[in-house]
């Protein structure tokens, strides 16, 4: 409505404004009464980031849904160089890719799947899937078709036999219930850590094309994979207008700050927005603002510069994962070597179910997430679990690793 508008559109509004304008219309607070003056923030380098009062106060304030303006044409331009979309020069009503700003991908994400599914809807998934997403997906009713995938991500041929129930000209019809759309994490999948590679991700479009679905490619690992040059995203072969990108921040600036964003066709974004505007309003505008200053102190080349310096980071503790599992494991479980993400996903032999290894594994101060937490059906036994390497020293894997394969040998 007007309201909502209005006040979306204050913050820019009052930053934007000719100062010969005497306005009375905004219903923002004034900048003046707030605590907070300057503030020196330190990069890792030792370089020193500065937001004065002037930049404070607009930090401080209400600020356009989308984004600031600043931000979004940074990050337009660097989509653009990154994925060169095939709908950057089709009309609005075509699917022109736009973008937004949201407080985190997750946002983004529960807003995307709000506005395309009804209760009773078909929607397809490959399982193991990020636990979140299916807490997004339960309350608003559809049903879920898992698609076979491997290590290589979504099985094509899996996905036709299971599209192959309905004719492509079903989707114009709506009584026929055709999938509204295929949600994946193409990169360092959470929790299997497998990759979807750039040759499947193309049959996968052409099938989408075919039997008219959306794609959500929820990449917040995109930045973490290991081998270059990095696989061809969706978004880059997205000549229908159909693919949704959710990227995140939080793997590689911060997870506190809470800033991700949304690429897609004009359409649905302006449908995201709108819904921000009556929901959160906007994404910290303090957030964005040091983000911004960051990406414009660094340019495009030094923030893949920092990009590879994470990779390597992760890269080293992936292979440190990898020695202890292979030095604790051999014989009584399984895993891929992830090629993206923070993510090993451990198979225990002879076991239907992890969860009572995951008990024991706690009275030794060993914590793992067991696998039935990645499927619809929470309840079903699994003998997987997904152990975390971000944050571990190599030295707490290796003993976590020990104390797990004691507590398998005396369970078997």
């Amino acid at each position: 409505g007007l309201q909502g508008r209005a006040r979306s559109l204050t913050g820019d509004f009052v930053n934007r404004s000719p100062k010969s304008l005497i306005s009375l219309a905004p219903g923002c607070p004034s900048p003046d009464t707030f605590p907070f003056k300057s503030a020196i923030i330190t990069l890792e380098n030792g370089n020193i980031m500065q937001i004065g009062e002037e930049i404070m106060k607009r930090a401080l304030q209400y600020s356009a849904t989308s984004g600031i303006p600043e931000l979004l044409s940074w990050l337009k331009q660097f989509q653009i160089k990154l994925h060169n979309p095939p709908t950057i020069h089709y009309a609005p009503h075509q699917g022109q890719m736009d973008l937004c700003i949201t407080s985190g991908s997750q946002d983004g994400l529960c807003k995307v799947f709000e506005m395309i599914i009804n209760p009773g809807d078909n929607i397809l998934l490959n399982e193991p899937v990020y636990s979140g997403t299916l807490q997004a997906l339960y309350p608003l009713g559809c049903n879920i078709i898992n698609v076979p995938s491997d290590e290589f991500g979504i099985i094509p041929d899996a996905l036709k036999e299971i599209l192959s129930k309905w004719e492509p000209e079903d989707a114009k019809d709506s009584s026929k219930n055709t999938p509204k759309f295929l949600y994946t994490i193409p990169n360092g999948n959470n929790p299997t850590g497998n990759s979807l590679t750039g040759d499947r991700k193309k049959e996968i479009y052409k099938l989408a094309s075919k039997y008219d679905f959306l794609i959500i490619e929820d990449d917040p690992y995109y930045f973490l994979q290991f081998n270059k040059p990095r696989a061809p995203t969706f978004l880059s072969m997205d000549v229908d207008g159909r693919v949704i990108r959710a990227d995140s921040f939080s793997k590689i600036l911060s997870s506190g700050l809470r800033v991700g964003f949304i690429t897609g066709p004009k359409p649905l974004i302006e449908k995201i927005v709108l819904h921000t505007q009556v929901s959160s309003m906007h994404a910290c505008t303090f957030a964005q603002i040091m983000i911004l200053q960051l990406l414009q102190h660094w340019g495009e080349e030094g923030f893949l510069a920092h990009v590879d310096r994470i990779i390597d980071f992760y890269r080293n503790q992936r292979d440190a994962i990898l020695a202890a599992a292979e030095k604790w494991l051999s014989g009584l479980a399984e895993w891929h070597v992830p090629a993206a993400g923070m993510f090993l996903w451990i198979k225990i032999k002879g076991i239907s179910d992890s969860q009572l290894i995951e008990e024991e594994a706690l009275k030794k101060e060993v914590l793992l997430v067991p696998g039935r937490a990645f499927y619809k059906n929470s309840s079903a036994h699994s003998p997987y679990f997904r152990a975390c390497f971000s944050t571990a020293s190599a030295e707490e894997m290796d003993e976590a690793f020990q104390r797990l394969a004691q507590i398998i040998k005396e369970s078997l």
